[in-house]
This record gives structure tokens, sequence and C-alpha cells, in this order.
């Protein structure tokens, strides 16, 4: 048994064969999907998908990168929704960071603004936050350490491997693991995956992006989630079925879902 925190069905790349992707996934031990929000134009697609299929929950939130339509976003509309099981994914993201030194920390202040405000919006509805995070570490750390997240918790999605988040595990934070740990690259990731307390590890696809070896260039989908546990497995030395059993404990219990 597998949960895939982090997959987004609501993608148009799922349009034509979600039902296959599902069922796929269902028959190779996948039996929840959560989708995190992002895009504030695709969160009616999300709800739509979740109402559909007993196995899928959603999450209501802004991208960094969308954070332009995050006052369009009727989060309370769909907070109550009996489907929405966190806030997010928001965060930090200084990756794309373009313009003068000015105009670059001008849209730092705003991405931190709205991350804030969804980290209130958790707080307010105790709801766990799926939080985004990239070159950014230190201060979205201080972010959430300085406007009391643990009160909620959360996942930091797809991990970065850098250690200086590893100590909010103490304040109920996950780390969510996903194809990026089979890539040749990802010696970061392999070394510090260790230092992961295994009551805080999560299995995420992050589908359609972020593809596992063997399957690297192709859409990605909840049935690479094994890919992924198999690697922790690996690594940890600990055996696929306890990699399976603890992440999905570990999800039911963040997430809330009986």
């Amino acid at each position: 048994m597998i949960i895939d925190t982090h997959v987004h069905l609501d993608d148009e790349r799922y349009i034509d064969d979600l039902d296959k992707v599902l069922n796929r996934a269902r028959e190779s031990g996948v039996e929840r999907f959560i989708i995190p929000g992002a895009d504030p134009k695709n969160i009616d697609r999300a709800v739509e998908i979740s109402e559909s299929n007993d196995d899928v929950y959603f999450a209501v939130g802004v991208h960094p990168y969308d954070m332009d339509s995050f006052d369009t976003l009727e989060f309370e509309k769909y907070i109550s929704h009996s489907k929405c099981v966190a806030i997010g994914e928001c965060g930090l993201d200084y990756f794309r960071l373009k313009g003068t030194d000015e105009e670059k920390e001008a849209e730092k202040q705003r991405q931190k603004k709205v991350f804030i405000a969804q980290i209130e919006l958790a707080k307010k509805h105790k709801k766990p936050l799926i939080v985004h995070i990239r070159d950014a570490s230190r201060e979205s750390k201080e972010i959430l350490i300085n406007y009391n997240a643990h009160e909620v918790g959360g996942v930091l999605h797809c991990y970065n491997a850098d250690e200086e988040l590893l100590s909010l595990a103490d304040k109920d934070f996950y780390f969510g693991i996903g194809g990026v740990l089979t890539f040749k690259n990802a010696k970061k990731l392999v070394n510090v995956l260790p230092k992961i307390p295994s009551d805080k590890l999560l299995i995420e696809t992050d589908g359609p992006y972020l593809t596992p070896m063997p399957h690297r260039g192709e859409r990605n989908e909840p049935l690479y989630t094994i890919f992924v546990a198999k690697k922790i497995s690996e690594l940890l030395e600990i055996s696929l079925e306890s990699i399976e059993r603890t992440t999905t404990e570990n999800a039911l219990k963040l997430f809330n879902i009986s």
C-alpha cells in the first residue's frame, strides 16, 4: 500500500486517460491520491476529480509562481469541503527571479506575503500545509517557525535535501520524497535520506513532473511511486513492505484520512 501525497491529477496531461492512470496505480497498490493546489484556475477540476473518486483528495492553495492569482481564489469556499485535506502547495521559490536586485527583492517580499497568508489560513482551519521550497530554505524555515506553522504541521514537498530543514521534523513537518531520489545526480538527497526520521517520511510523484528512473523523460503518474518506495527501501536497507506501511501510516496521520 502506498499513498501518493502529491500528484497534479488536475493537470491537462491527464485529461484523456485519467481513469486509466488511476486504475493502473490502484492495481499496483496505490490506495490514496492527494491533488495539491497550485494554480487557482485548476481547483474546480481537482474538486471534481475528488468527488468522482473515493480515494482522491485535494488541497487548496497557490504556488509561488501563481501568486498573482492569490486574491482570486475563494479559499473559504473550498476549505470546508469534506475532501479538502491541506493548504498549499505554498511557499517560496527564488529559482526564477529576474530583473534588477530591487525587482528581485520586491518579488521575494510578495512571495513571503502570500506564503504567510496561507499559513494563517491553515492555522485558522486546522489544516496541514503542503510547502514548496526552492532556493529559499533559510527564509522558508524562518517563516514557518516565526508564524507558528507547527500548530498544523505539514509536508516539505519534493524535499530539497537541505539539511538545514531537517530540524523542522521536530515542528511536525514531514518530508516528501519523489522521483528525484532515483536520479543519478541525487547524491545530496541520497546522503541525507537516512537522517530523516522514519515517522516523517512520505512518498510522492509530483506527477506529471519528475518521473523516476527507469521512466525518466515520460509523463509521471502515481503508478511510479513504487520506484520511489523501492529506492528508499534499498538505500535504508529496510524491507519494501515496511517502507510502504510506514509512509502510508504517516500520510494518513498528517492529512487526517481514515
